[in-house]
């Protein structure tokens, strides 16, 4: 049992304690429509190998996961609200809990608010308090909140589309696959960000391979993150140290992004000291989006990317920040169309980085890499 504030969470190892508001497994033909949670436990809904599923119209305020969907098909979760400061607000997941991989797929997220900005049951009382480190915080501020597809991702994820949601004083949006499956055929598009503590966009192919040995996608090693659009977004009152960061691992790169019409204000003020960062790989580690550490960047860091497209961004610092906007290491045919970011000190860092052309853009001249 561990206390946030005067708040008791309970662990799911604790005996006695039922984790889970509501668990189903290996279910078809199944809505949730027009109810609240209060401190659901370990999970508010944990849906594992459920096909036909809808989620619609739930509040959700709670000191864990509010939703995580597992290995399930055909999936429309809307208009849902979820407060969950201490975890991930709507979390896709393709896990080994069936006994077999099985793909998260032909799923659509919209309509939703994810926060972890506001105290316990605040927001299903409509109080709004948010956390502020006096009173009963004790320092204790939440903000995770966010939606995310993972970390759990044996099986991969297929053919989903997040669309018109709103984050707010959390984390910001995380596509990883680090379990050896594809994570493939995303669009994303209308996100409004505010408040955003860590990477506001996070994508990431790594290599920790948990699960049973041999039950990894059989056609890689690795797996792959590949054919994502991300468009729309804006961001106000980003954290600084981090950016957006998009990274595969050597030799299996992120593939086929496009990014566009997407405005961020992060907080600034980096010094030139961060200039010279060296970002470890940890290939094999739990994706998280400060896992690498600060970055050398205040926008965007794409490492291990091949075929990147990025037009009409802009990235706009509160305060003068010496790095640069975007920064690129070992990325393969980029163009960057239409970018606005501050020209001094200089916007772009291109390292180990072939076939790059920036274009038509206020925050440099244009110019080719070969």
């Amino acid at each position: 049992m561990r206390n946030r504030g005067n708040y008791t969470m309970y662990q799911a190892e604790q005996a006695g304690v039922g984790n889970k508001a509501i668990a189903l497994k290996n279910c078809r033909n199944v809505t949730f429509r027009d109810f609240s949670i209060l401190k659901g436990g370990h999970f508010g809904l944990l849906l594992t190998g459920v096909d036909n599923l809808t989620v619609d119209n739930l509040t959700i305020d709670t000191d864990r996961d509010g939703m995580d969907i597992d290995c399930c098909r055909n999936v429309r979760v809307s208009n849902c609200v979820v407060n969950s400061p201490w975890d991930d607000g709507i979390c896709p997941k393709s896990s080994f809990a069936l006994g077999y991989n099985r793909a998260c797929e032909n799923m659509t997220i919209t309509n939703c608010y994810v926060t972890g900005a506001y105290r316990l049951g605040t927001v299903l009382d409509g109080t709004f308090k948010k956390f502020d480190g006096s009173g009963d915080d004790h320092g204790k501020i939440g903000g995770t909140g966010r939606i995310k597809c993972g970390t759990e991702s044996n099986g991969g994820f297929k053919n989903v589309s997040i669309s018109n949601c709103v984050f707010e004083g959390c984390q910001g949006l995380a596509l990883e696959t680090v379990d050896g499956a594809l994570l493939e055929d995303f669009t994303v598009t209308n996100l409004t960000m505010r408040d955003i503590i860590s990477c506001p966009i996070f994508l990431r192919l790594g290599a920790r391979l948990r699960g049973p040995k041999g039950t990894g996608d059989q056609s890689t090693v690795v797996g792959t993150l590949k054919r994502v659009l991300i468009s729309n977004v804006n961001c106000y009152n980003t954290v600084s140290r981090f950016g957006s960061n998009i990274t595969g691992i050597p030799n299996y790169p992120v593939e086929d992004l496009k990014m566009s019409d997407i405005y961020v204000e992060p907080q600034g003020g980096g010094g030139a000291d961060a200039l010279g960062i060296n970002v470890p790989e940890k290939e094999d580690s739990y994706p998280e989006p400060g896992m690498l550490g600060p970055l050398p960047t205040y926008g965007f860091y794409f490492r291990h990317v091949n075929r990147l497209e990025m037009n009409h961004v802009e990235v706009r610092p509160m305060k003068p920040d010496a790095r640069p906007a975007i920064y690129t290491e070992d990325v393969h045919r980029a163009d960057f169309a239409f970018i606005t970011a501050p020209s001094e000190p200089t916007a772009f860092s291109f390292n180990k980085s072939t076939d790059v052309r920036v274009m038509m853009s206020r925050a440099g001249k244009d110019q080719t890499i070969a």
